[in-house]
């Protein structure tokens, strides 16, 4: 078993003896072995990055043998310099979701843990997936702990929320199947993304298979029109639950559009791309004037997340090393600040119970070393220079200008837009006087809570004065994707 493997099934082996355990007298048992399972399992992927080659494209660390002989289907992994952060970043949050959660479940905390630790190891197969069968069996297999942490530890609405999360996406990848096998039948019997790169499509085939990878993707991002199951499940979500969906389940769309349409569907991109910039315009301008308006800090927080995201698939498709590598910065950045946006509206919640903006006011005079927390991501979720939100905003907003002007300045009102409702949010919660009782009894943040908060601070600077280490990574296999495209073009 190779680093890869370990790295996707060890989470899910610790998920399933926390599943086995039962009962809440066992509870505190049950979150110190979740926390050891995802301490090891955020370890197993630690040298995947100490062993990295830079300056290659090749895929490594690959692990390739038969799974499904009948079809052709094997077991095959292997991370590039594309996919190597989001494998990091998902061992990541998953101790970060642990150590959160840890007092605010009470009932059935070994499955919720459980669940946690599965999802982690499906969404790190996701990443790792070269075999398209195998990509498409983690890619819904995730839906799975997903709709059961929404529709057993949510709100009121759960159940609704659960539904029209599992029927969105599971509808969008119906049409991802039939692209899947229809690529199947072309290759001769492959499932192998790499011979797939190779294949000779026609125009018209390639435009109906873009579209086909469009709808499973773009709702998983997601994309406008198609984001409105976001923010109903973002409220009714438990914290957890609402910052591994901001944080890695929404760039498992993302990801696809890298792994499949780009590289498999080069013309189609090309000549489809002016649609992908103008609704990514979309979601930046509109979804961030919507987020202005929103008077529940977690739907605020959901649509801010669907006009950030907009920022990753304008950059994939001004088809730039500056776009490209700036958009999967800004996934990597927006999985920390997002994951830590949801995490402190999860503190606020577990004192008072409420999510409505208005219920607050003046927490700074309470809860002063939480708030220092909160204004830091909150400025990093504007894009402030030197956090983590500005370096790949940034640099998706100068390969923008450079392609078109006027799509790099309405790119770049994003930064006004998010100023204005990240700060407006700050002002209400925040700032001020004490607003009412609730909020002059409340206690600032706990040891386990300040430590989650530190770390998640840590990261969000740490990225936004030295992301050197993120691009490096990058930039070898972002190149030889854009080259692919190019060379498709030519031909």
């Amino acid at each position: 078993m190779g680093l890869l493997s370990l790295a996707i099934w060890t989470p899910i082996a610790f998920g399933a003896v926390l599943l086995a355990l039962g009962r809440d007298e066992q509870a505190n048992a049950v979150r110190w072995l979740a926390l050891i399972g995802a301490l090891v399992s955020l370890a197993v992927t630690v040298p995947l990055y100490t062993g990295f080659q830079l300056g290659t494209a090749a895929m490594q660390f690959v692990e390739n043998m038969p799974w499904i002989d009948q079809f052709n289907v094997n077991y095959h992994l292997g991370v590039d310099g594309i996919s190597l952060w989001l494998v990091l970043l998902t061992a990541f949050i998953n101790v970060i979701v642990v150590i959160a959660s840890w007092e605010s479940i009470t009932s059935r905390v070994n499955q919720y843990m459980g669940a946690f630790m599965i999802l982690s190891g499906l969404m790190i197969g996701v990443f790792a997936a070269q075999d398209a069968m195998l990509f498409f069996v983690f890619f819904e297999a995730t839906l799975i702990p997903m709709y059961l942490i929404i529709g057993i530890w949510g709100g009121p609405n759960k159940i609704y929320a659960a539904f029209k999360f599992f029927l969105y996406t599971l509808l969008g990848s119906l049409l991802m199947l039939v692209a899947l096998i229809y690529l199947y039948t072309v290759s001769g019997g492959s499932f192998s993304l790499a011979e797939w790169h190779r294949l000779p499509l026609s125009s018209t085939a390639q435009t109906l298979l873009f579209f086909a990878f469009f709808a499973a993707f773009a709702v998983k991002v997601p994309m406008w029109p198609v984001h409105t199951w976001l923010p109903d499940v973002h409220v009714e979500a438990p914290t957890g639950g609402s910052a591994v969906l901001a944080a890695i389940m929404l760039k498992l769309g993302a990801y696809g559009f890298l792994r499949f349409s780009l590289p498999i569907l080069p013309d189609a991109s090309q000549e489809w791309a002016w649609l992908m910039i103008a609704l990514s315009l979309v979601a930046v301008v509109y979804v961030g004037l919507v987020a202005m308006v929103q008077q529940d800090m977690k739907k605020l927080v959901a649509y801010s997340s669907v006009a950030h995201m907009g920022f990753v698939t304008l950059g994939f498709f001004v088809f730039s090393d500056l776009g490209v590598s700036g958009a999967i910065v800004q996934m990597i950045a927006h999985g920390f600040v997002s994951a830590a946006m949801f995490l402190a509206i999860g503190v606020l919640y577990d004192r008072v119970h409420s999510r409505d903006i208005a219920d607050y006011g003046g927490v700074v005079n309470t809860m002063p070393n939480f708030s220092a927390f909160a204004l830091l991501f909150v400025m990093a979720n504007c894009g402030l220079p030197g956090t983590a939100g500005f370096v790949g905003e940034w640099m998706v907003i100068l390969a923008a200008v450079k392609a078109n002007f006027w799509v790099g300045a309405a790119a770049a009102t994003a930064l006004i837009f998010g100023a204005a409702y990240s700060l407006w949010m700050f002002k209400r919660v925040y700032l001020g006087p004490v607003g009412n009782a609730n909020v002059k009894g409340l206690l600032d943040i706990n040891g386990r809570e300040f430590f989650v908060m530190a770390v998640l601070g840590f990261a969000v600077l740490f990225m936004g004065i030295y992301p050197k280490p993120f691009t490096d990574v990058m930039d070898a296999s972002v190149a030889e994707l854009l080259r692919h495209v190019a060379i498709s073009k030519l031909n």
